[in-house]
């Protein structure tokens, strides 16, 4: 019986584990999509905007929250992007975060 709950915590830190790397990869790719917008915008402080992209992306599940906020600034700011473009980017950008999370 003891190999069955071993196999079974196993399974679940597995799971936390996955969890967690995922919730880093999204948010170091909302950073990176904050920082291209930052630059799009010519914003001084380029950090401060991609920390209010990766917060947005608490507003709701799913990616709309962060493609709305960063359109509503592109399109405020008089940058020419689509919805499709910023989705594009963020599908760029999930390749290169998760290739830092996983080199650490």
């Amino acid at each position: 019986m003891s190999a069955i709950n071993d196999r079974e915590k196993a399974f679940e830190n597995k799971y936390a584990h996955d969890e967690e790397k995922k919730f880093k990869i999204i948010a170091r790719r909302n950073k990176l999509l904050g920082l291209w917008a930052a630059e799009l915008l010519g914003k001084a402080d380029a950090d401060v905007y991609a920390k209010e992209v990766v917060a947005a992306d608490f507003e709701e599940a799913g990616d709309e929250d962060v493609v709305r906020k960063v359109l509503g600034d592109l399109t405020a700011g008089g940058v020419s992007k689509s919805a499709e473009d910023i989705r594009a980017k963020m599908a760029e950008l999930l390749a290169v975060a998760a290739d830092q999370i996983e080199k650490g």
